[in-house]
């Protein structure tokens, strides 16, 4: 049976998905956490034109995600991340090395035009196994 991750202090949810899924696979769990971007729980764009601190953010609720289905970020095996700006690979690399630096996943980064929040300049899924 499958299991959906909202966390309490995250925005309201204003559609058809979760912010993650928990399925049992096995002996194991398998997570999928939504795209995350530096959106607060009132829906404002967190530091708009600092890559650095959304991507920490975005991080941040990645964690409180996993979490909250009793997983850590050790346990991210994907990860995608999209960003308007790819010359800020380097700043954004940074941060996803300090958070990725166990986990080691299996990565993608591409660039895009825009997210779904003016403001919000990176995205980031992942899946994750326990």
């Amino acid at each position: 049976m499958k299991k959906v991750l909202n966390p309490k202090d995250f925005t309201e949810i204003l559609g058809s998905y979760s912010h993650g899924i928990k399925v049992p696979i096995g002996d194991k769990e398998m997570f999928f956490i939504t795209g995350q971007i530096a959106m607060d729980k009132n829906g404002n764009a967190v530091a708009p034109n600092d890559i650095q601190a959304q991507t920490r953010f975005v991080f941040e609720n990645i964690k409180k995600i996993l979490a909250e289905g009793g997983a850590s970020i050790h346990d991210v095996v994907k990860a995608v991340i999209y960003v308007t700006d790819i010359s800020k690979f380097k700043e954004i690399s940074a941060i996803r090395n300090e958070y990725f630096y166990k986990a080691r996943p299996a990565s993608t980064l591409v660039e895009i035009n825009k997210t779904v929040k003016e403001g919000c300049d990176i995205e980031i899924e992942v899946i994750a196994i326990k």
